[in-house]
């Protein structure tokens, strides 16, 4: 049976972390800021209509508590699979993951860190395939995938539409659709 609709990837760098002394890496927490932002990531999600089926998140606490305060934003509850191996992933590692992603799966999340996201997002949709086909991008400019390219801040997220199968992941067989930085209201506005 041939999907409805080519499968989504959508790529969300965990919110705004905290840097306190003598605490591990991998156990760094968000930091205010963070708090607030990852909502606003949430509530983008739902405004592009990605609704995971899968989110696919590291295990550093800060991912862990991205997906937390993202996941109330969505509407629904999809199936999470906390994967040690997006923890610092290269580029090359995500898509080995990715890869192993059971085809009837149509959105998935990955929750991750930079530099990883980022190269990954890069990529699956090198520029090669040109910016006119990314008139998604949030605002429909050359400039989207500029900012991509450029910086991929925290709490950022990327959508990408692919071409062909899960199993199949390769540079350049997906398109950039959206990117955004959404960022919560700080108190008081």
């Amino acid at each position: 049976m041939t999907p409805s609709f080519p499968a989504r990837l959508v790529v969300l760098r965990h919110a705004k972390s905290a840097w306190p002394p003598d605490v591990p890496d991998h156990e760094r927490p968000l930091a205010k800021r963070g708090r607030r932002d990852a909502p606003a990531a949430g509530r983008q999600l739902l405004a592009y209509g990605c609704l995971p089926d899968l989110v696919l998140c590291s295990t550093a606490r800060r991912t862990r508590e991205t997906w937390d305060l993202v996941v109330p934003e969505l509407g629904g509850r999809p199936e999470v699979v906390f994967e040690p191996r997006v923890y610092g992933a290269s580029a090359a590692e995500l898509l080995d993951v990715l890869r192993e992603v059971p085809e009837q799966r149509r959105t998935v999340l990955l929750i991750g860190h930079q530099p990883g996201v980022q190269d990954v997002v890069l990529s699956l949709a090198e520029e090669a395939e040109g910016v006119a086909e990314r008139e998604g991008d949030e605002d429909g400019s050359e400039e989207a995938w500029a900012r991509v390219r450029a910086k991929f801040p925290t709490s950022g997220v990327a959508v990408l539409a692919l071409s062909g199968a899960w199993a199949d992941l390769a540079p350049g067989t997906a398109t950039l659709t959206h990117f955004a930085v959404p960022r919560g209201e700080a108190p008081g506005k």
